[in-house]
């Protein structure tokens, strides 16, 4: 799991940092020389696809600020949700799933966290690095420095067609797709979609996996209590008493006869009749 967060945040950083300092604000060039997909250059202080959320109170907005905080709280949330769902054994699955969204939200938090100290803002040409805390938020007098203030590279463009509406439904036309996205935007999609389309699979199959278990343990168990020799094994063992009662003589009284040897006194009902007349 580790090695998937990995592996998308690797991608999705070598990209931005590819456009970030190859490409000047809205460039584009063609992917593959198809025209319904490129590479197109822009910057969003918002959400995914571009979507912002504006907070503003007086001269200053709250709203990056909130949703960079908002991020980093999510973000350790499903990190300690994904350890317990590891721990729990749950489908692999749908543990995939959430380390996208995870890897997703983590590629766009490293962009709002760090680029305003690291890039220049040149809107006028090609971004370069610059020595840590003298990005562009300083040069452009973002609050605490562009600290969790940067804005978050977009690249991928796919102006698929264009949809025209028929007059009876009110007409006009839409441009599919419109969004532009980056790496870390595809994660997040993907992981929830493909939690939405296969939530039934993952939970079915991680319940039926957990009901073969317990009943592979109950066959076991079961096998156990029916193998002959165990039976016999267990009355054995039912039969024998819990301890051993030693059994003792009971003591009988010696007395001395003259001789230096006890004598053993015969119990009276033994006595011959001629003991009993002379006595």
């Amino acid at each position: 799991m580790a090695l998937l967060v990995l592996l998308v945040l690797l991608i999705d950083q070598a990209s931005k940092f590819y456009i970030k300092t190859n490409f000047e604000i809205n460039e584009q060039v063609p992917i593959f020389g198809l025209d319904w997909a490129r590479l197109l250059f822009v910057e969003n202080e918002g959400m995914a696809f571009g979507i912002k959320f504006n907070v503003e109170h007086g001269d200053f907005d709250y709203g990056k600020l909130i949703l960079s905080l908002f991020r980093i709280l999510m973000v350790v949330g499903l990190i300690w949700y994904i350890r317990v769902l590891l721990r729990a054994k749950a489908p692999m699955g749908f543990i995939c799933c959430v380390g996208l969204i995870t890897a997703g939200a983590l590629g766009n938090i490293i962009d709002s966290t760090f680029y305003a100290l690291i890039f220049s803002g040149d809107y006028h040409g090609v971004a370069q690095l610059m020595p840590f805390g003298q990005g562009y938020g300083l040069t452009e007098e973002l609050a605490m420095r562009g600290f969790l203030h940067g804005r978050v590279v977009d690249m991928f463009y796919f102006p698929i067609t264009t949809i025209n509406i028929p007059e009876w439904l009110g007409g006009g036309s839409f441009l599919f797709f419109s969004p532009i996205f980056n790496v870390a935007d595809a994660a997040i999609t993907t992981g929830v979609l493909s939690i939405l389309v296969f939530q039934r699979r993952f939970f079915r199959d991680g319940f039926v996996e957990e009901q073969k278990k317990v009943s592979e343990a109950d066959d076991e168990v079961s096998a156990e209590n029916t193998d002959p020799e165990n039976i016999f094994e267990k009355l054995a063992l039912a039969e024998e008493p819990p301890f051993e009662i030693a059994e003792t003589a009971p003591d009988i009284p010696h007395h001395d006869n003259g001789t230096g040897e006890p004598a053993t006194e015969q119990p009276t009902e033994s006595r011959p009749d001629n003991d009993r007349r002379e006595g």
